[in-house]
């Protein structure tokens, strides 16, 4: 290897390894495609769970192993964002297209929207704070497609209506916490966080016959993360 000598062929395969790790939530993206395609929109949640989870712990073995210093002429920043955009917008939006949650009438003009707001936020100078707070709602149509088909069960023009609303929030200068990696509430935040995976988990797992505590959890961290970028943005100062 001649990029750098001091670092030994077991640190290239593992430092590989964390890349290629990272790009395995494209494999798991297309899994949830084809769920979608039959109608199981519990198999397509779950699939979708464990490209949020491969988001959420690469970042720590890239840390773990130096991949920066071992790979520094692979960019895994890009490769983070191509599967992100993938598994947070467009499956996402295929996602909501297919379920029929809102009129026919809306549904290719809303995808439309998710997907335009969702390519001009990560072009956006500042996405990401000084402080590691995300500024605007960032791209977590996943997250939105999980609420409207596991714990809302609103009627179509609500459906409608939250859809334009984190469209537009996108582009608000609102704080939102980055939990893995800001420091304010930091502990709170990891500890919600979890609280988050498990009901998020067991409301698709046990769906559509989720036991009530599960969308109560999952409503008592919207909440938590709501009233937090409210404080963050307006109040912290």
């Amino acid at each position: 290897m001649s990029a750098n000598n001091s670092f030994s062929i077991f640190q290239y395969l593992l430092a590989w390894s964390v890349h290629l790790f990272t790009a395995s939530g494209l494999v798991s993206g297309f899994m949830a495609i084809l769920a979608i395609n039959l109608g199981d929109w519990r198999e397509a949640m779950l699939w979708l769970i464990l490209c949020l989870v491969i988001d959420g712990i690469d970042g720590t073995f890239a840390r773990l192993f130096k991949v920066k210093e071992v790979l520094p002429f692979v960019d895994g920043k890009m490769i983070d964002y191509v599967v992100d955009f993938a598994t947070y917008a467009i499956i996402p939006a295929y996602f909501f297209y297919m379920t029929g949650i809102v009129e026919e009438s809306w549904r290719l003009p809303l995808v439309a929207l998710i997907l335009l707001v969702s390519a001009v936020y990560y072009g956006k100078d500042g996405m990401v704070s000084e402080d590691m707070y995300f500024i605007g709602f960032p791209v977590l149509w996943n997250l939105v497609v999980y609420y409207l088909i596991f714990v809302f069960h609103l009627p179509n023009w609500a459906n409608v209506a939250l859809i334009i609303f984190f469209a537009i929030l996108h582009f608000v200068p609102v704080k939102f916490a980055y939990p893995s990696q800001g420091t304010r509430f930091k502990w709170l935040n990891i500890g919600m966080t979890l609280v988050f995976i498990f009901s998020f988990f067991m409301n698709v797992y046990s769906y559509p016959n989720a036991h009530f505590i599960f969308p109560i959890l999952a409503v008592l961290c919207i909440f938590h993360f709501g009233f937090l970028a409210i404080y963050s943005t307006w109040f912290d100062k």
